[in-house]
C-alpha cells in the first residue's frame, strides 16, 4: 500500500464549523467522484487542539490510500489533466489557504499491543 498524507488550512475568515460543513458536502464529493477507481481509501482526520492556544497549524489531516506508487502515480496524472486541474484548484481556493497545504508520503510501523487487562476487581 502506498499512503499520501496531506496536512490542510482553512482559508483565512473562515470558521472552524463552515470548513468542515462545506468539505464533507462539497470538496468530500467531488474528491470521491475523481478518486473513484483510482484510490482504496479517502479519509479526512479534522484536528481539535488537546490544549487552549496550541494549535498546530492545520484545520485536517486527508489520506489516500493506493495500491502502489504505480497507483499513485496514475492518479496524479489524472488529477493534473487541465479540466479536472482547474476544477479541483477553483474549489480548494474557497476552502484552503492553499499556501499552507503540505503533502507527504508515509510508511507505517505498527505495534502489535496485548489486550487491556481486566481491571473489574480494582
Amino acid at each position: 500500500m502506498f499512503r499520501l498524507v496531506t496536512l490542510l488550512r482553512r482559508r483565512p475568515g473562515m470558521s472552524a464549523e463552515d470548513f468542515r460543513a462545506y468539505y464533507e458536502s462539497r470538496h468530500r464529493v467531488m474528491g470521491e467522484r475523481v478518486l473513484s477507481g483510482q484510490a482504496l481509501r479517502y479519509v479526512r482526520r479534522y484536528v481539535r487542539p488537546l490544549q487552549e492556544g496550541r494549535a498546530p497549524g492545520f484545520d485536517v489531516v486527508m489520506e489516500i490510500d493506493f495500491a502502489d506508487r504505480a497507483a499513485h502515480d496514475r492518479c496524479m496524472a489524472m488529477l493534473a489533466t487541465p479540466d479536472i486541474a482547474r476544477e479541483i484548484a477553483e474549489d480548494e481556493e474557497r476552502l484552503f489557504d492553499r499556501a499552507a497545504t503540505l503533502s507527504f508520503t508515509v510508511e507505517e510501523c505498527e505495534s502489535v499491543m496485548p489486550p487491556p487487562a481486566d481491571r473489574a476487581g480494582d
